[in-house]
């Protein structure tokens, strides 16, 4: 099994999409550990801002094989198949991590540099593995996230219950 940290966001009908999301990878990878979910402006274009959290989780699917079901839920989920980049999303999933890899393979660029660039997936990212370490810097998410400029991009946390849980 492999360890993997995934990124997820939604900027439209934005509770129930990422309760949506967590159903399904819950239903792909079973046990999942959460993180708080933030409210955080859209990111390199002009629109409503976005829930964002990260989900751990342990999975056999190969690197491949996840990036493709994973596409499978966005899809499913209201992602045209040609969405650009920087545009609203009713659920957006993102691999960060898979176990220690480093490069790009199958297509995926491992870990996604966002880790480094963004608050709204470092900081939850910190919370929920803060000894972690990130697999080129060698720091961890605790120390990635204490070194990080945290007043350029303010985060807002905030409860979403998810299966009678409150994240």
């Amino acid at each position: 099994m492999t360890r993997i940290y995934l990124g997820l966001g939604s900027n439209i009908d934005r509770e129930a999409s990422l309760r949506a999301g967590l159903d399904a990878l819950q239903a792909l990878l079973g046990d999942l550990k959460l993180s708080p979910v933030y409210d955080a402006p859209a990111m390199g274009f002009s629109g409503d801002a976005f829930l964002n959290m990260v989900v751990g989780a342990d999975t056999a699917l190969s690197l491949s094989q996840l990036a493709t079901r994973l596409r499978e839920i966005e899809t499913r989920h209201g992602r045209a198949a040609n969405a650009v980049r920087f545009s609203p999303r009713r659920l957006d999933i993102d691999i960060l991590t898979y176990g220690r890899l480093a490069g790009l393979i199958d297509g995926v660029e491992l870990p996604r540099g966002e880790i480094l660039e963004h608050a709204f997936v470092l900081r939850p990212l910190a919370e929920l593995a803060p000894e972690v370490r990130h697999p080129v810097t060698g720091q961890t998410y605790r120390e990635i996230w204490g070194a990080f400029d945290q007043s350029s991009q303010p985060l807002r946390r905030v409860s979403l219950t998810w299966r009678g849980e409150v994240l």
